[in-house]
């Protein structure tokens, strides 16, 4: 029973952030509304969808291509003729428009970066933290990364207006590009060295990775520090957001 209630709630939260069928999704398009993601039925690409998915490209849209069934309970059954956008519950930013506003507050540079964070309420609890310790902005990725959707916007209890988010094709050469902008990039890991020894005072970017698999290899490789929570109990992880928001802090406190 309960898992029944999960399964319709999440059902309810995503038809809230969906626009379905391909009219309303043409109109979407013409209003200048930034979408966020397209979900097309897999197979379907020709006539009205071919050139929704066409001009959906040309924004910088995501295209994800579904199964029909997975299409259909996303939209709780309704008529969706193959297409539903999500669009995004605040305008992105740019990783220049970040870097300006620490210049402004006459700070260094503080940001957090999501490598493959993908659960919406964990993206919303790093943005809600992330306001509430000063970061200057967050980067997410195009790819393996929820988006600003509705749930994203609600969870992060109207820290979302406050934050700037930049969404990039390729996190790994944007930290390469923030290296060059003398910013020291610090991938948070398990595995990493104690963050209580590790001076994180200056120009920085934190690396949250996904519960699952963690940063990325390609990622990792760009860190110049791997940094980590010392753990007391038995298990040897924390949640995403949580881990994110206690190294956040601690970046705070040594700022």
């Amino acid at each position: 029973m309960d898992r029944e209630k999960n399964t319709d709630r999440f059902a309810e939260e995503r038809q809230k952030d969906l626009i379905i069928g391909r009219n309303a999704v043409t109109e979407l398009l013409k209003s200048g509304r930034e979408i966020d993601t397209l979900f097309v039925v897999r197979g379907e690409k020709g006539g009205t969808v071919g050139k929704i998915i066409a001009e959906c490209k040309e924004k910088g849209a995501v295209v994800k291509d579904v199964d029909r069934k997975k299409l259909d309970f996303m939209c709780g059954h309704s008529n969706h003729q193959g297409v539903a956008a999500t669009c995004a519950a605040h305008d992105y930013s740019t990783v220049e428009e970040i870097l300006e506003t620490a210049r402004e507050r006459g700070e260094t540079p503080f940001i957090v970066a999501c490598d493959g964070v993908e659960d919406p309420h964990n993206l919303g609890a790093i943005i809600r933290t992330a306001e509430a310790t000063g970061v200057h902005g967050i980067i997410i990725p195009k790819r393996r990364s929820a988006s600003l959707n509705y749930t994203v916007g609600k969870t992060s209890a109207g820290a979302l207006e406050y934050m700037k988010v930049a969404r990039v094709s390729n996190l790994a050469s944007t930290l390469d590009d923030l290296k060059k902008h003398g910013l020291w990039i610090y991938g948070a890991d398990m595995n990493g060295e104690d963050i209580r020894g590790v001076d994180t005072s200056g120009a920085a970017v934190l690396v949250i990775g996904s519960e699952g698999d963690g940063i990325s290899r390609i990622v990792r490789e760009k860190c110049d520090f791997i940094i980590s929570l010392k753990m007391k109990g038995k298990i040897n992880s924390l949640n995403a957001s949580v881990a994110g928001g206690v190294l956040m802090y601690e970046f705070a406190y040594k700022r």
